[in-house]
């Protein structure tokens, strides 16, 4: 039985006097880019073989017209390109644009599209509609086949990526969070659990994306227990989350020296739910100024100073806010220049901001598999978008044990010193 249900979307009313101008000028810009690309990749395979004859002392390998013009689909449409025709005299050797491959009919925005439709709650059915919705009249190739096709593509992926190993690769830090629906799923109370973590390069990466009940500490301690077995045998040196008690509950248990980071929105967030509106954006201020402290004891100051300000009347935001001030600032343990990507969890929050299902018209109930791949694509599109960490000459020397202070190097005698 199938349960991928979901609702159709409304073509809006667009005027074609707003958008043909500029689109259709990204549209030449893009036609342009792509043909200059290949030519320059079609000159190249000339040069390769420039020396190479035929029997009667021809060159072999030569330009010989351009084939039919193509149309690709893209974000801005389509675009349609003339590639140039290569000929072998003696038909043994062929070429092959990696640009514009045979099977190429859409770009890769359009595929990172089509599992955000899904996810918004569009049926299979309701594709082409969604798409016209979105593209106007550039959508028509994407049947209904087309995109089961994918989607089983899709499926498999996922499924052989959640594999892979990751060859003893160390991670600095991780960030995680559960990721929860506004649709029912397949089962009651199931959630997205997501880790993200950093290499000592300073790149981001995808670790774990699969379904949890409830951001249990079981099921976290299951995902962590995979990424172990899988090749994460050091202990990260930091990880980031919100106030979800089933991973730190978790973490002790399978890396026993990581340290924890609160993410500072969502205790900002939660600290402003137990305070009145008026006071909200004076209270958010008065937060902003102790995780944008340049130094742990200046935090520390305006911690105290927000707690006297708000305790007597609301008291029970000020205790949100100090039950958990060791692990909110724990960044300052760590290089300044990795604060802005430590002190909260928005690679996760920025990514997966869009996949969240708001919808309550969605039909039915949504498949575990679907969900999870139409995710795994849309989080592996993203991450190569993701901004490598500042200062990652650093990294090295966390892993090596160097101590930080207020976010810069302690020195060899105070370390020392320590160590006494």
């Amino acid at each position: 039985m199938n349960h991928d249900t979901g609702v159709a979307l409304k073509n809006p009313e667009v005027s074609g006097e707003v958008r043909d101008v500029l689109t259709d000028v990204l549209r030449y810009g893009a036609q342009q880019l792509l043909t200059q690309a290949i030519e320059a990749e079609v000159a190249e395979f000339l040069t390769r073989y420039r020396d190479t004859c035929d029997e009667a002392g021809r060159r072999r390998i030569v330009r010989n017209g351009y084939r039919p013009p193509r149309t690709i689909q893209t974000g801005l449409g389509d675009v349609s390109v003339k590639a140039p025709r290569v000929r072998d005299r003696t038909g043994t050797i062929r070429f092959t644009s990696s640009i514009l491959p045979p099977y190429l009919r859409r770009t890769k925005t359009i595929e990172e599209l089509l599992p955000w439709l899904y996810l918004k709650g569009i049926s299979t059915g309701d594709f082409g509609e969604a798409l016209s919705a979105l593209l106007g009249r550039h959508a028509p190739g994407l049947s209904a086949g087309t995109i089961s096709r994918l989607k089983a593509v899709w499926q498999h992926e996922h499924a052989r990526w959640e594999r892979r190993a990751l060859g003893n690769t160390p991670y600095v830090y991780l960030w995680v969070d559960g990721i929860h629906f506004g649709v029912r799923l397949e089962e009651a109370n199931q959630c997205l659990l997501v880790v993200i973590g950093a290499t000592a390069e300073g790149k981001k990466e995808l670790l774990a994306l699969t379904d949890g009940f409830r951001e249990s500490e079981e099921s976290w301690k299951d995902v962590l227990l995979d990424l172990q077995r899988r090749g994460l045998t050091v202990d990260p040196r930091l990880a980031i989350g919100d106030g979800a008690l089933g991973f730190w509950k978790a973490l002790p248990q399978v890396f026993g020296h990581t340290r924890t980071q609160r993410c500072w929105v969502h205790k900002t967030g939660n600290v402003l739910n137990k305070l009145p509106k008026h006071l909200q954006a004076k209270a958010k201020s008065d937060l902003h100024q102790i995780w944008m402290a340049p130094t742990r004891e200046h935090a520390s100051r305006a911690f105290e100073i927000f707690l006297t300000a708000y305790s007597p009347k609301y008291p029970k935001a000020a205790d949100c806010l100090a039950k958990d001030k060791t692990a909110l600032l724990a960044f300052y343990d760590f290089p300044a220049p990795h604060w802005h990507h430590i002190r909260t969890t928005n690679p996760i929050e920025s990514t997966f901001a869009t996949v969240r299902l708001r919808t309550a018209k969605t039909r039915g109930c949504v498949s575990r598999t679907s969900i999870l791949s139409m995710v795994f694509k849309l989080a592996k599109s993203a991450e190569s978008r993701w901004r490598r960490l500042r200062g990652t000459e650093q990294i090295t020397k966390l892993l090596h044990g160097v101590q930080f202070k207020n976010g810069v190097e302690t020195k060899k005698e105070s370390r020392q010193e320590i160590a006494a």
